[in-house]
């Protein structure tokens, strides 16, 4: 009877399925079928000598991933530790920043005065710019000699003598977080604002006849009720920052080098180790690790803000 009943019920929504479909051979063939290819290459030893016979290469076992998380004389495991602690920094910083900003930005968007459809069009300027051009352009704004930003503190503000430099030493970590902030908060800003108009305006009319201040009313009416954009743009800015790679890559030599002990994250550590050490199944294993504890952080924010879904 269950078999029937899902046979007809199949039928019942054949249509569906038929949308469906060319996303689930889309998500096949980019997602997954990679994904198990990485998961391979893993249990390889994959390198410059064995890469013509790529996925019959020698077989290792778990050996790449022992190299990656307890192996001290391996390439991939000098400077992770480092990678993590940025990753980490990196991450909190630029989520916090984004989503900081983007909700001062959406709470004076989402007042009436002229010119704010401009003024709206013009805040999604940075997130406009693919991230490409945005390392590129920063990488110029941080520079010792000719940046904007040296210009600034020691020509216009006289704060500082010496200009310092921003893409050695411990600044290298904010010379990374201020440009991703400037390039996401835009689409913070973005959901946030939908996510106000949606509230309706009995719920202040209501708190203001009972006597609270603004403060009030953005605490106890403005914050439960974006919980839902909050929730989902904390789980895209953890993705999306763990992942980093394109802004800092093309900030330090245009994609090659190594960007410092304060400016390497996972994402360039795994390509240089990759891709310019030629250990392909290293950097296979390091990406599934990476992989499996970000399913075990989504898994925590599903249980955190499964309510609120």
């Amino acid at each position: 009877m269950k078999i029937k009943s899902t046979i007809q019920e199949i039928r019942e929504k054949s249509y569906a399925y038929m949308f469906i479909l060319p996303m689930v051979m889309g998500m096949l063939i980019i997602h997954f079928i990679p994904m198990l290819i990485g998961i391979i290459m893993s249990f390889l030893d994959l390198n410059q000598y064995t890469l013509s016979k790529y996925l019959s290469a020698p077989f290792v076992g778990f050996r790449n991933y022992f190299d990656v998380l307890f192996n001290p004389k391996s390439t991939i495991r000098i400077g992770l530790l480092q990678a993590v602690r940025n990753t980490i920094i990196y991450t909190i910083g630029v989520t916090g920043g984004t989503l900081t900003i983007g909700m001062i930005v959406a709470l004076m968007l989402n007042k009436n005065f002229i010119g704010r459809r401009l003024v709206r069009t013009l805040f999604l300027f940075p997130w406009i710019v693919p991230t490409y051009v945005t390392g590129l352009l920063w990488a110029f704004i941080w520079n010792h000699e000719i940046g904007v930003v040296n210009y600034i503190l020691t020509k216009v503000l006289n704060i500082v003598e010496k200009p310092p430099f921003w893409l050695m030493g411990p600044n290298t970590l904010w010379a990374i977080i201020v440009p991703t902030v400037w390039r996401y908060w835009p689409f913070a800003m973005l959901m946030l604002l939908a996510g106000l108009q949606t509230i309706p305006d009995e719920l202040y009319e209501s708190a203001s006849i009972d006597g609270a201040n603004e403060w009030q009313k953005f605490w106890h009416i403005t914050i439960p009720s974006l919980k839902p954009v909050w929730s989902t743009l904390l789980l895209v800015n953890l993705i999306t920052n763990v992942y980093s790679f394109n802004i800092v890559i093309m900030m330090f030599g245009h994609g090659a080098g190594f960007p410092g002990e304060w400016g390497d994250l996972l994402m360039t550590n795994i390509f240089r180790n990759s891709f310019q050490l030629w250990q392909y199944s290293k950097g296979a294993a390091a990406s599934i690790v990476l992989m499996i504890c970000m399913i075990g952080i989504v898994a925590i924010w599903y249980k955190l803000f499964r309510e609120k879904w």
